[in-house]
């Protein structure tokens, strides 16, 4: 095996991802059933102990912190000239005091959350910070564990560890949506109420993550529908992370679980459904479980090697699921201060349900990771992936690529880019596969230290592909959608805002095609 190429997986017994997944999807069955009354009791003690707290005392404006682009995987820290172990933070200048002001406003990702930014961080489902940008996470087109979930995350650390975090709030939103089962014809209109509670708890140096830490995030998410009661449907959020660091070897560890059961597919970093199963086309229950592990040892001042270990699974029930097992191994050289490179590869083998064939696959890829200035940082990856399948068809290559851009151009600004493209198995297509490429970008402007103005946008093209050779894959879609959004943080321990949603696909096969509006009201609780 040549040097800085991928780390071999050795393929055992056949795994079919069906037992594990069906029995976590049953256990979810079992106690869904009394979760939206723990759900609304969670809701009423937010507000009554808040609403407590704030008599005692009220809010002072602080300086606010500008978010950094959500990470998903630590990267590593520069030798030669090292950089500092967390984001450097932006300058910031102190806003009036309101009056009777004893204690300072949330940072703005603890004032917006997840709902109230639906890009935000945790992957925001997310991880380790130097001041360099971290690399996102390879995830699916299903609105969790991707690498489109550009993000307002959390502010620069304060490189202050404590010892035990948590964290609890409640966001409640009304939505009007005019195509609830996103199809061709016979759109169907409804209002439904979503209610979201999240809890975070975890040990260390859980904001800087340049220290040993440990991170939990359970999100539940019940969607009941006004006039289509057969659609109420209930989701769980699950985001488990450690770190753990030497100083020369560094150990990172993510795992991350969705079982959603409605058609907005809702992660942590998407509660209003920006990105569509375009796979599907329609409600659709499935199960993701993605495990990521990551270890860096410093070779010397300057050179240091990250092997990587990844394993997803798509469960969906009675179509087709897959598994996916990866290894890497990269070589990276801190060329200047800020700016480091990186070479190697990866292999993987992808265990796919009948008739489409299992396959096999390596990257190679170059990376790059350049901190500019506290204000701009850019991640990049790109390679070429070949692929061969385990029948009659030819091996299949195609270019690679991931692409992230974080600029802070002026106080209370944020712009946020990516782009990427990977390869997914068909959950509903039997013998094929789609090459997934997308472009998403955000802008959020601050205005009168209270109000928040967001606008998002984004593309993506699904390009099918036949995985045995007889077989016909003509399906190509163009989705693109946009979101506008006005949020206030009221008091300190409550935000509220309104958005506009409307996405829309074209595909070559009418039957995929579809066009929706949403319009949302919001608001987040935070204890």
């Amino acid at each position: 095996m040549r040097p800085g190429y991928a780390l071999y997986i050795f393929r055992f017994a056949p795994f079919s991802a069906r037992p594990i997944a069906d029995a976590a999807a049953e256990i979810t069955h079992l106690v869904s059933g009394r979760i939206p009354m723990l759900v609304a009791a969670i809701f009423f003690a937010l507000v009554l102990a808040a609403q407590a707290q704030e008599s005692i005392e009220e809010a002072a404006l602080p300086p606010w912190s500008e978010p950094s682009l959500p990470s998903t995987e630590p990267m590593s820290s520069t030798q030669a000239a090292p950089l500092p172990s967390a984001p450097e933070p932006l300058p910031s200048t102190p806003a009036e005091p309101l009056p009777s002001s004893t204690e300072p406003l949330p940072s703005s990702e603890e004032a917006f959350p997840s709902s109230a930014d639906p890009w935000s961080s945790s992957m925001n489902y997310t991880t380790a910070q130097t001041s360099a940008v971290p690399a996102p996470a390879a995830g699916g087109p299903y609105g969790g564990f991707s690498t489109k979930d550009v993000a307002v995350g959390e502010g620069p650390s304060s490189g202050e560890p404590r010892r035990f975090h948590y964290g609890l709030q409640l966001t409640v939103r009304g939505v009007w949506d005019d195509n609830i089962f996103i199809s061709h014809t016979d759109k169907k209109s409804d209002y439904y109420f979503a209610i979201e509670p999240r809890i975070t708890i975890g040990v260390g140096d859980m904001e800087g993550r340049s220290r040993s830490y440990l991170r939990l995030d359970y999100m539940p998410s019940a969607i009941l529908f006004v006039d289509h009661s057969d659609e109420d449907a209930f989701n769980q959020l699950i985001h488990l992370e450690g770190g753990y660091n030497t100083g020369r070897l560094r150990l990172s560890l993510f795992e991350d679980i969705a079982l959603l059961e409605s058609a907005n597919l809702n992660s942590i970093i998407d509660t209003t459904g920006l990105w569509a199963n375009l796979d599907a086309s329609a409600p659709t229950r499935v199960n993701i479980f993605n495990t990521r592990l990551r270890a860096e040892y410093d070779l010397t001042g300057k050179i240091y090697l990250q092997g990587e270990f990844d394993s997803y699974i798509y469960f969906y029930p009675n179509n087709i699921s897959d598994y996916t097992v990866s290894g890497g191994l990269y070589l990276y050289y801190n060329w200047l201060p800020k700016l480091s490179v990186g070479v190697g590869g990866t292999f993987g083998y992808n265990w796919v349900d009948d008739p489409t064939p299992n396959q096999t696959f390596e990257q190679v890829n170059a990376r790059l990771n350049y901190q500019a200035t506290a204000k701009l940082g850019v991640y990049a990856s790109a390679g070429c992936e070949f692929r061969q399948f385990d029948g009659n068809r030819n091996s299949y290559a195609t270019p690679v690529f991931e692409v992230g851009v974080t600029h802070h151009p002026f106080e209370g600004t944020t712009i946020n880019l990516a782009a990427g493209r990977r390869i997914y198995n068909s959950g509903f297509l039997p013998n094929q596969d789609f090459a997934d490429t997308y472009v998403v970008g955000r802008f959020q402007q601050r205005l009168f230290h209270r109000l928040y103005l967001g606008l998002g946008g984004g593309y993506e093209n699904s390009d099918y592909f036949a995985t045995n050779r007889n077989v016909s894959a003509p399906r190509n879609d163009d989705y693109w959608f946009i979101e506008a959004s006005l949020d206030v943080l009221i008091t300190r321990w409550l935000s509220a805002g309104v958005y506009y949603l409307h996405r829309e696909d074209t595909s070559n096969i009418s039957f995929f095609s579809f066009d929706d509006n949403q319009v949302g009201v919001r608001a987040t609780v935070r204890f």
